[in-house]
């Protein structure tokens, strides 16, 4: 589970500050304990995939690309940052975000949902 948060960190906001990464965390274990999304860690990141390219609740992992972490320093700070938030030494920043998306996206669903944070590059949202 650690690994698998970790990844959603690396890939999703490793060029991040370390309250970006919490951020991103923290959406990921938000959907793991909400309704309507799957209750473990490594079943969130992969929520779509069954659906096909392009089709997932995070983007890289249908992007066609292998998910294989390369920046070893990165990927270490992603699983540091993983295991402070799963071991609840890090709080949430987004105040119990479901859903977010980076500033350079304008997704049809933003507008439906309520936004509570803009930390670093994404925008956080809950229903």
């Amino acid at each position: 589970e650690r690994d698998c948060l970790a990844e959603a960190i690396y890939f999703e906001a490793r060029g991040e500050s370390r309250r970006g990464q919490i951020a991103v965390a923290h959406v990921v274990l938000n959907r793991a304990a909400s309704e309507g999304h799957p209750d473990e860690v490594c079943e969130v990141i992969r929520e779509g995939e069954e659906r096909g390219r392009g089709r997932c609740q995070f983007s890289w992992r249908c992007d066609g690309l292998p998910d294989i972490p390369t920046d070893k320093q990165a990927w270490a700070e992603a699983k540091d940052v993983a295991e402070e938030v799963m071991r609840g030494r890090e709080s949430d920043p987004t105040r119990g975000a479901l859903f977010y998306h980076a500033i350079g996206v304008k997704p049809a669903w933003a507008p439906k949902l309520q936004r509570v944070a803009r930390i670093g590059d994404h925008v956080f949202y809950v229903r």
